[in-house]
């Protein structure tokens, strides 16, 4: 016998290892782009090591997120297009939790799939790697796991688990709020990564074609649309809060504006969004018409144009909206927050 790892009777049940270790040797060289200063080892052992820095940080506090990609992977299967998805699940998390005013240091991934086929774990890999440099985050560590007989061989989930670190007395807690602070809307790149069950019931995807080119959306097909992978504000939000005192942010994620930007402020107050005011794309005016859905559903399920949402005092707006546009953000002021228990008005 060999010391080489290989079972011909996992084999016959449907587990390929040796695909696992090709699959592990083609993300590689994705990985080593994530490397930051503090990871300390390569991808294969048994966990993932991380060096803090506590350099300028008195009372280190570790926030962590963990989240899916959700049913858009539906469409990835159908497009044969894997390559993003990754983007999707790395922006689930740490855009959670910059809210909170954390640095993302590190990510974590899970893959679960009917069959391994290594170039497509690798192509989903390079997508969660293209997602924590944006991040600033590293890639530490993850798992493949092929489970045939609970997956269909041509499908996958895929979920992480980000760890980010804020100094206590800088955590942004909601609680500085008052009434004519002013909202600030960071735009998103369409749907994002959730709502998805209802998109595809109203376009029937799955069923229909979602390749062809449509003028509504510039040339992009509908599928080319939908899976456009969502944005990570992590270094145009870090960057703000270096600068100006936010009061509070919020990620317009499953829920839309009515479950997420509450979250964002104190009971008592109430977040008026100027509906006008909303950049809201044309792809959401199609989900809204194929599945004649109210106005009060969209903007309790999508971000409807919307990724995340700032809150600053008024006297620092101008300021707040400089910094965020020097960072590649088309921001601009959505709203402001009112006394009142509704929480959210779109008016």
């Amino acid at each position: 016998m060999t010391g080489k790892s290989y079972s011909e009777a996992y084999a016959r049940a449907g587990v390929d290892i040796t695909a696992g270790y090709r699959a592990v040797e083609l993300m590689k060289a994705h990985i080593r782009r994530t490397k930051t200063k503090g990871a300390l080892d390569d991808i294969g052992g048994f966990g993932g090591l991380f060096e803090l820095d506590l350099d300028g940080i008195k009372h280190p506090v570790l926030v962590s997120g963990t989240d899916g990609v959700g049913t858009k992977l539906k469409l990835a299967f159908l497009l044969g297009k894997h390559d993003t998805v990754g983007i999707d699940c790395v922006a689930m998390c740490v855009n959670d939790i910059i809210c909170c005013g954390a640095k993302p240091l590190y990510f974590l991934d899970y893959i679960a799939c009917g069959k391994n086929v290594p170039e497509r774990i690798a192509d989903i890999v390079k997508g969660v790697c293209d997602g924590c440099v944006q991040a600033g985050a590293a890639l530490i560590g993850g798992e493949t796991a092929e489970m045939p007989g609970f997956y269909p061989e041509d499908e996958y989930d895929l979920a992480g688990y980000a760890t980010g670190i804020v100094d206590k007395d800088r955590i942004i807690d909601n609680q500085l709020t008052c009434e004519g602070d002013v909202l600030i809307a960071l735009p998103s790149s369409g749907v994002h990564s959730n709502g998805f069950s209802l998109v595809r019931k109203v376009f029937g995807i799955g069923e229909k074609d979602i390749t062809k080119p449509l003028d509504d959306l510039g040339g992009k097909s509908l599928g080319e649309a939908l899976l456009t992978p969502t944005r990570i504000y992590v270094k145009s939000v870090l960057g703000l809060i270096e600068s100006v005192r936010v009061k509070g942010i919020s990620h317009i994620t499953g829920g839309g504006f009515y479950e997420n930007i509450p979250r964002s402020i104190p009971q008592g107050f109430t977040a008026k969004i100027e509906k006008t005011a909303v950049k809201t794309p044309r792809l959401f005016g199609l989900i809204q018409e194929a599945g004649r859905i109210s106005e009060r559903d969209m903007f309790n399920t999508f971000n409807m144009g919307v990724g995340m949402c700032v809150t600053v005092s008024k006297t620092d707006a101008d300021a707040a909206l400089g910094i965020l546009r020097q960072n590649g953000e088309d921001a601009y002021v959505v709203g402001e927050i009112v006394r009142g228990e509704d929480r959210v008005m779109i008016c």
